[in-house]
């Protein structure tokens, strides 16, 4: 067949046979193999392929509570009206028009927190994975602000933001909690009717024997109209306890709001099974599934913690047990099989690669040894080391000389 077209662009080279594409050429000397980019599937397609998901079994669920909006004409309205209110002020014009206008931050804050706030804490808590540790496929959205402080000495506060660090000893004593307990989850209104409410304190990342599992830190039930202070404790607090070497863990506050007063003396710890770890293992999926006739999740604060020294008196002397630390193993380099003629390669440090560290540890101290007078010391270096040449031997070894008068190179990991 005669070719009906020939082009040629930037090396690659495209032969067109009876309007069909048949890549036969090469790009910067390499043939192309394989179907053309467009047409070959990405390692995320075939991966997506291979494992395929019912999306009925895969599916989310919104265990929260849902949410009224208002119409978008009564949106507008209230915008206007309060457009119209900052605009008709003089006193807010003159302080705006002489820079003098401040910003209550606390104000802006609420709002924040009322209106997207807590949407945006539903992805922080997804991106962090405490939905699929927590609920499964499960989800809410909070929809009653959680305000947790950590009392400090000075009369400072650590406050729990979305997922921010919190050291061990920073989080040694119980938290300051509150919340408004007075509104509706629904409407966003306030309430005259009597509400109760549950807070629970977990972390999912901190089981020493079964990784599905957690370890609840704080139990409180039955709390009165977000009085936190009044509410029944079923498990006192206990703080993070992340060991050494584990990296950060998840502390997960998570309110729920109950249909009426609740019975959880099943979940209540006696004071002398405080410090006992197995005893405190807990599944906030379970807690769910027996208790989600009767409650419902409608807040969500979480911060990350890593070990620090008060972990050590810690594990000794309020758990009663040693302290686990653990160490990352590392893999082996990976070393390639020798070559007969490796190119481009010093020869010395070639065949170094495939020996003994031991045996190369010897050799450097005994070079060094061999130059140490025992009683003088080492020898005098050259004052000038460049200066002096350097014959009759190959290049791998001229190099090796010269680093080593100059002492650069391996030479000051074993100096």
């Amino acid at each position: 067949m005669a070719l009906t077209n020939l082009l040629v662009k930037s090396s690659l080279t495209t032969v067109i046979r009876n309007n069909n594409a048949l890549l036969i050429s090469a790009r910067l000397g390499h043939t192309i193999r394989g179907k053309r980019p467009g047409v070959a599937k990405s390692l995320e397609q075939r991966l997506q392929e291979e494992n395929v998901k019912d999306p009925e079994l895969t599916a989310r669920v919104n265990i929260g509570f849902p949410h009224l909006k208002s119409s978008r004409s009564e949106q507008l309205k209230q915008r206007l009206a309060h457009l119209k209110a900052q605009r008709s002020s003089e006193e807010v014009e003159k302080l705006a028009r002489a820079n003098k206008l401040l910003i209550d931050l606390d104000e802006v804050d609420r709002e924040y927190r009322a209106t997207t706030g807590q949407y945006d804490m539903r992805v922080i808590a997804d991106h962090y994975g405490i939905f699929d540790d927590l609920f499964g496929l499960a989800y809410f959205v909070p929809r009653v602000a959680l305000n947790i402080q950590y009392p400090l000495d000075g009369g400072n506060l650590s406050c729990v933001y979305n997922g921010n660090v919190i050291k061990p000893a920073e989080a040694a004593n119980a938290p300051e909690v509150s919340f408004d307990g007075t509104i509706d989850p629904i409407t966003g209104k306030k309430s005259t009717k009597d509400s109760f409410w549950t807070l629970v304190a977990t972390n999912p990342d901190a089981h020493f024997t079964d990784s599905s599992s957690e370890y609840v830190h704080w139990f409180i039930s039955n709390i009165p109209n977000g009085d936190v202070k009044k509410g029944e404790v079923l498990v006192e607090y206990l703080p993070p306890f992340p060991p050494k070497g584990v990296g950060y863990q998840r502390m997960v506050f998570v309110l729920y709001k109950q249909n009426g007063k609740l019975d959880f003396s099943q979940y209540k710890l006696a004071q002398n099974e405080t410090n006992n770890l197995e005893k405190r293992t807990f599944k906030t999926l379970d807690f769910y599934r027996d208790q989600q006739d009767h409650i419902t999740p409608a807040g969500l604060a979480f911060f990350q913690s890593d070990w620090d020294s008060s972990i050590t008196n810690f594990y000794h002397n309020v758990l009663n047990i040693k302290e686990p630390v653990f160490e990352y193993d590392f893999p082996k380099p990976y070393i390639a099989d020798q070559k007969f003629f490796p190119l481009k390669q010093a020869f010395n440090l070639y065949l170094d690669r495939y020996r003994d560290p031991k045996e190369i540890n010897q050799e450097f101290l005994e070079r060094k040894l061999a130059t140490t007078h025992p009683f003088e010391g080492p020898e005098e270096p050259l004052r000038f080391p460049n200066a002096h040449p350097i014959r009759g031997v190959p290049s791998w070894l001229k190099t090796e000389i010269r680093k080593r008068r100059l002492g650069i190179g391996r030479i000051n990991d074993y100096n």
